[in-house]
């Protein structure tokens, strides 16, 4: 006969409802993982895109994500001709507000050449940009789709292709344009304010600037070297792909990776406590029980064993409502949710230790309880 089973059976209703209140608790351990996880994956998205090894910014800045960024648009060919390099693309990056079905969307905007680096990993449906103006490829996350029709500035783009999980650090939905665009976009003043410099005298500026330029490099070439070499002779910054995401992680997105790491410790412990403390109710709420069982000659490896079992039942019942409630919601987050089986297995580990050590508290009680007592009144 299996005690912890006849005993959970006994009290069905409150052992399930009290494994459906630590699964809730489980499954927000899991969204903040989930969300710790996301936070660094959406900071990287938009420099691994491209698939480049080196970032060309202006000189002294660690741009174009940390610190703003501009330089001449033809910088591009000078960078092509170095050794090593196997093409080079200009790239500019904004975030802009555009109307859409009487409502707004915020989107990150990045220009690109359609023939260089720097356009969309993948399109997920649609075709890619063909034309020099006025098509887009956009996230799947802005809500549009294909042919929809879409004011940027004072230009209308029609969607032309739908790419999947970009977005910037912030995140926000991306939509690529081509660079003449992008630049009409990002330097290209309102009317009255053309007018305005103009009458100054400087209305003849040059537009052809860019926020950074990719470079994709031989195989045998080494960033390092490139990069110094990019510093030396063409007095800008050249930042290897490493180097971005380095400072993407620590510099961007920093204090929240870590407030929610802490927040995701906390809520580990919390947890932990919660189950002890269930654990310890449960076997309290049994010394009479127990101490019949003792009465009538059951082993303490029995009591022990039926305590261990029903800490074990509790977590692990717990952790497969928690682990199945959000999976099912991931997707409804605003922001990305991002599972990882070693991370629900870790979880999963951590949750049997602690069903573990918590049962520990509980046999303790039960090996002192005097069988005497099952006669009491």
């Amino acid at each position: 006969m299996n005690l912890a089973y006849r005993d959970i059976r006994h009290n069905l209703g409150r052992f399930f409802l009290t494994c459906v209140g630590l699964g809730l608790l489980l499954s927000v351990v899991l969204a903040m993982i989930g969300i710790y996880r996301g936070l660094i994956v959406d900071a990287l998205t938009i420099a691994r895109a491209p698939a480049v090894n080196l970032w060309i910014v202006e000189a002294g800045t660690r741009g174009p994500f940390a610190e703003a960024s501009r330089i001449p648009g033809d910088v591009r060919e000078a960078i092509a001709r170095i050794a090593g390099v196997s093409a080079a693309g200009s790239v500019t990056y904004q975030t802009v507000e555009a109307k859409h079905q009487d409502g707004k969307l915020r989107l990150y905007v990045i220009g690109y050449e359609p023939t260089r680096p720097g356009g969309p990993p993948e399109i997920d449906q649609g075709r890619g940009i063909s034309r020099n103006h006025y098509e887009l490829v956009a996230d799947r996350t802005t809500g549009l789709t294909l042919d929809d029709r879409i004011q940027l500035g004072r230009s209308i783009f029609t969607v032309v292709g739908l790419t999947r999980n970009q977005v910037n650090t912030g995140g926000d939905p991306v939509v690529y344009i081509t660079l003449p665009d992008a630049q009409k976009l990002q330097f290209d003043l309102s009317p009255p304010a053309a007018r305005v410099q103009i009458a100054r005298g400087a209305g003849g500026a040059n537009r052809d600037t860019v926020n950074a330029v990719v470079a994709r490099l031989q195989s045998n070439a080494v960033p390092d070297a490139v990069a110094e070499a990019v510093q030396r002779w063409k007095h800008l910054s050249a930042i290897t792909q490493e180097a971005q995401e380095a400072i993407l992680t620590r510099s961007l997105v920093d204090r929240a990776r870590r407030q929610i790491g802490l927040f995701t410790s906390l809520l580990l412990v919390v947890s932990a406590v919660i189950i002890a403390l269930i654990i310890y109710t449960m076997t309290m709420e049994k010394l009479r029980q127990i101490a019949t069982l003792k009465l009538i000659g059951a082993s303490d490896r029995t009591i022990i064993g039926m305590i261990v079992q029903q800490a074990l039942a509790l977590g692990f019942i717990g952790f497969v409502i928690g682990a199945t409630l959000i999976v099912n919601v991931k997707d409804y987050f605003p922001r990305r949710v991002i599972l990882e089986p070693d991370n629900v297995a870790v979880l999963g580990t951590i949750v049997f230790a602690v069903c573990l050590l918590s049962s520990a508290l509980g046999v303790r009680v039960a090996l002192k309880v005097d069988p005497a007592s099952a006669l009491g009144g």
